[in-house]
């Protein structure tokens, strides 16, 4: 197949080099010139990565179509476009519903799936959400790698709050590091300690699917010890009525 992507950006750049190490049967893939030094750095790393002319270039070659502009400018590249019937359309465009691609896109809301790719896509790691369920997309984000299928919009709408978490886990870990180095820890020893923490905890959420989150709290945290006073202070002084009000702020934005 023929791979078009409309819009050169970190997440474009990920699920192409995730491409590049797949099993997909890739002919070809198209990039617009837009972003040119991303453009550049794909097309010399991968000899099947080709800079198209401009937007409609893409848009003519691709069996595969992914829509990946940023949502400020989405109405005005993509209502631009002519784009053939028999193209599979992907949006990842952020926040952007399916009536508006379709409008922009003069393709009917059901020939368009969206999907949330993650920049962990490049190593084949992570999860994508998807909907409607699609083969081409199933086949395509399935690659590089898990595949969630959303049952209806609000689904992916949950998924799309969820995923906007990314920041403040590093953030946590940001404050969590800042306040080691504030103690006397040299940044270098916190990184060190922290990272593999925080990941040993994720491995252990992977390796047992049928604990729930607060089994898990409950298991890491003796009961009168440590980890459980910090989640109790936590939690008593705001911190999950905060991030719980946050989670509704990000969906009622996404439903706008």
């Amino acid at each position: 197949m023929i791979y078009g992507f409309i819009g050169t950006g970190t997440i474009t750049a990920a699920m192409i080099d995730g491409m590049m190490a797949s099993t997909l049967d890739v002919k070809k893939v198209l990039v617009s010139p837009r972003n040119a030094g991303t453009a550049e750095a794909l097309s010399q790393r991968y000899g099947k990565v080709e800079i198209a002319g401009d937007n409609q270039a893409v848009a003519d070659a691709a069996d595969v179509l992914i829509l990946a502009v940023r949502p400020q400018v989405a109405k005005d590249v993509l209502s631009s476009l002519r784009i053939p019937p028999q193209a599979k359309l992907i949006s990842v465009i952020a926040a952007t519903h399916h009536v508006d691609v379709a409008s922009w896109t003069g393709r009917p809301e059901s020939a368009i799936v969206r999907a949330i790719p993650l920049p962990f896509l490049a190593r084949h790691e992570g999860v994508t959400a998807i909907f409607p369920g699609e083969r081409t997309a199933r086949n395509f984000f399935g690659a590089l790698g898990e595949v969630v299928e959303c049952m209806d919009q609000n689904e992916f709408d949950l998924m799309a709050a969820a995923s906007s978490m990314m920041g403040t886990y590093f953030g946590l870990m940001e404050i969590v590091s800042g306040w080691l180095a504030d103690k006397g820890m040299t940044n270098e020893t916190a990184r060190r300690y922290l990272t593999p923490l925080y990941s040993s905890l994720a491995h252990v959420a992977t390796a047992t699917p049928h604990a729930s989150y607060c089994d898990l709290r409950q298991e890491f945290s003796t009961r009168g010890g440590l980890n459980e006073q910090l989640f109790r202070m936590f939690d008593v002084q705001g911190g999950s009525a905060a991030l719980l009000k946050a989670l509704d702020d990000v969906l009622a934005r996404l439903r706008k």
